[in-house]
């Protein structure tokens, strides 16, 4: 009997990294973690369940075993696990990096590629990350100002706050900047190609790989037209709020706001709950019981539905994730 997924997320550390994910989210790591993959079937890091039947086997093989009718019919028309979700503290700023699409990914590397949306958990004052470029450019001057160091001219830099949201389509230049934390949702793939690094050194005392020549094939060299920063229309319904964050053919994502008895799960595709903040229970329709604290991450099968209930003094926020 299908039942909801409490996931123990994997954890990744990179130069970059803060200690946020550990010290405020539970996650376990050494001094510093850079990402808490915290909903994941890649093979570079998997969830692992925590609780009931299926305690300590991965998310992946979970799905195996009850079948593709676990993770609906919208997802099940992949051929991969579709999304990945993480949790990401960049105490520095992250290498200037950009994704490939389906078709250059599956066609040079043989894996599918990185279509990807921001939430922007929380930030220090002044933060700010790049989005794409700020006017358009050809290819060539683009591939100049890598080599010559001059790319951070044209990069399109935002200041930020909590709450905001950027949706990265496959091939728009990005990087998040120092002080953000930031929850992802993505496409499942861990493809990306490092465009700048502002020449620092990896752990090995070496300077971390680029990969221009991919990058300057893939990039798309004019500015983004999709409207970031505070966007997704937010609705009442019974229980609390939802925000609209993003939706694209690889998943819909919104903000949850739980301040009562709010019911949620879908026939057609499984569900991800992604606390961020506070706290609730979740119940589902057999009658299993869990708690969703800060940093929990749980999948929702197919055809389950279950309730949340938060309190009204100090409601939750679940980024909730499905396959429309």
């Amino acid at each position: 009997m299908y039942y909801p997924l409490l996931l123990e997320p994997s954890v990744k550390d990179y130069i970059w990294g803060g200690t946020r994910l550990i010290s405020e989210f539970g996650y376990k790591g050494g001094k510093t973690a850079a990402e808490a993959w915290v909903l994941s079937c890649h093979g570079d890091g998997q969830s692992v369940i925590k609780n009931g039947e299926m305690a300590g086997k991965t998310l992946n093989q979970a799905i195996s075993l009850w079948g593709k009718q676990s993770i609906g019919e919208k997802a099940a028309v992949f051929p991969y696990f579709p999304v990945l979700i993480k949790l990401i503290d960049a105490r520095d700023r992250l290498s200037i990096q950009v994704h490939p699409d389906d078709q250059y990914a599956l066609h040079f590397e043989g894996v599918y590629g990185k279509t990807e949306m921001w939430y922007v958990v929380d930030c220090v004052p002044g933060a700010q990350l790049i989005y794409g470029l700020t006017r358009e450019i050809s290819k060539e001057e683009f591939h100049r100002r890598v080599l010559d160091g001059t790319v951070t001219e044209v990069c399109n830099f935002v200041p930020v706050s909590k709450g905001d949201v950027f949706f990265i389509e496959a091939g728009t230049l990005h990087a998040i900047g120092a002080g953000i934390l930031i929850a992802e949702v993505q496409q499942n793939s861990n493809l990306t190609y490092r465009v700048f690094d502002y020449g620092r050194l990896g752990a090995d005392g070496k300077h971390r790989e680029l990969h221009i020549d991919k990058a300057v094939e893939v990039v798309k060299t004019v500015p983004p037209t999709r409207p970031y920063g505070r966007v997704g229309e937010t609705s009442a319904v019974p229980g609390g709020t939802v925000r609209r964050l993003a939706s694209c053919g690889f998943f819909t994502s919104s903000i949850l706001a739980v301040s009562g008895r709010m019911t949620l799960g879908r026939a057609d595709s499984f569900c991800s709950l992604l606390c961020l903040k506070g706290n609730c229970e979740l119940t589902d329709q057999n009658g299993d019981r869990l708690t969703l604290a800060k940093g929990g991450s749980v999948f929702l099968p197919a055809g389950l539905s279950a309730s949340l209930n938060g309190s009204p003094e100090n409601p939750a926020q679940i980024l909730y994730t499905y396959i429309d």
